[in-house]
């Protein structure tokens, strides 16, 4: 390619907080829950690049047509790949892109299409733009994306703090996955921790209604612990697994929990969850353990155990009807009573308005 600079390059990354920043010189923005891609466009010739530096295009061949159509001949931008439905941002779609077979790809991204989101611009033409500050860079992709393209969207940007903690509790409901923070003054390192992001972190008392023995084997250590909530028809749903302990910890609770294993699939509510697959997909209850393509050739086996343990968790995300990410282990709960997790006990958040960036 006759870029500034060639791919692959490292995208800029991000260090964790607890709060958006105080003081001047910030650029806040939606943090997007999606694939991060750098965008290489040399004339015809578009290379989709993945955050750990892999080649994109196979898994979305439908974002071609929309970059040629938006972008300049010759550019390299950074941002996310996402897919939004009605509802918000749908990651669970995007997983299902990473698929082998390029039929199956295709029929997805006509059901499904993907769109990116432009956050930064790193070079137009013979200019590199990484050592400028992120206000010349933004000013310069505004004035890239000035007019409106179906599947390429500009990401809203703001100085205003306030504004971004508006944001903040309102993303979430949208599939989006916190705020970013970015120093106006800043060029663009490649590699390094020079954003802050600041995530959603919320705990939820859950049913332990099972688990599964650490890879070493059965009997030497818990490997993770099976999550419950019930829903308002008193069906236990799995939502997630957590596995935040250290190795004294899991050999402790093999002894822990041996006595809940007696009897434990006698009224066990997924004692024949291999059998009832099927029927409970239909019903929209979530089981542990079910095989798919993500998980092939993994022992998803787990050991039941008696409902009687209740553990707080912290988790950042929900996807659906279960944690998007693992959980946080925080500490027992031996005052609240297994009947009493249910799903009403998580916070609602109104849905964003996705409708400024994708006219949904």
């Amino acid at each position: 390619m006759g870029l500034p600079f060639s791919p692959p390059l490292a995208p800029m990354l991000s260090a964790a907080a607890a709060g958006l920043p105080d003081g001047e010189g910030w650029q806040f923005e939606p943090k997007w829950d999606g694939f991060r891609t750098l965008v290489f466009r040399d004339g015809e010739e578009i290379l989709l690049q993945s955050r750990d530096e892999k080649p994109l295009n196979r898994y979305f061949p439908e974002l071609v047509g929309p970059l040629t159509a938006a972008l300049p001949d010759r550019c390299v931008l950074d941002g996310e790949i996402v897919i939004a439905a009605a509802g918000g941002l749908d990651f669970e779609a995007l997983l299902l892109r990473i698929h082998p077979a390029a039929t199956r790809v295709r029929l997805l991204a006509e059901q499904s299409p993907a769109s990116f989101v432009a956050w930064d611009l790193l070079a137009l033409g013979d200019d590199d733009l990484r050592e400028l500050p992120l206000s010349a860079r933004r000013k310069r992709l505004e004035g890239v994306l000035t007019a409106a393209h179906p599947g390429v969207h500009l990401s809203p940007a703001t100085r205003d703090r306030a504004l971004a903690e508006d944001w903040f509790r309102r993303f979430e409901g949208a599939g989006l996955d916190g705020v970013m923070a970015k120093r106006l003054n800043a060029p663009y390192r490649a590699g390094e921790r020079t954003m802050i992001k600041v995530k959603h972190a919320r705990t939820a008392d859950c049913v332990v209604a099972g688990f599964r023995w650490h890879k070493n084997g059965p009997g030497t250590m818990i490997g993770s612990l099976l999550l419950g909530l019930y829903d308002e028809e008193g069906i236990l749903h799995h939502v997630g697994v957590t596995a935040s302990f250290t190795n004294a910890v899991r050999k402790q609770l093999v002894e822990d929990l041996a006595p809940l294993r007696t009897g434990a699939l006698e009224d066990h509510p997924w004692r024949d969850w291999a059998e009832a697959q099927d029927e409970a997909a239909a019903r929209g209850q979530r089981l542990p353990g079910a095989t798919s393509r993500w998980n092939r050739g993994k022992d998803l086996s787990w050991v039941p155990l008696r409902l009687e343990r209740v553990v707080e968790v912290a988790y950042d995300h929900m996807q659906g009807t279960r944690f998007r990410h693992g959980a946080h282990f925080v500490r027992w709960r031996p005052d609240k009573r297994p009947e009493d997790c249910r799903y009403d006990q998580l916070e609602v958040t109104p849905p964003y308005e996705l409708e400024r960036v994708f006219g949904l």
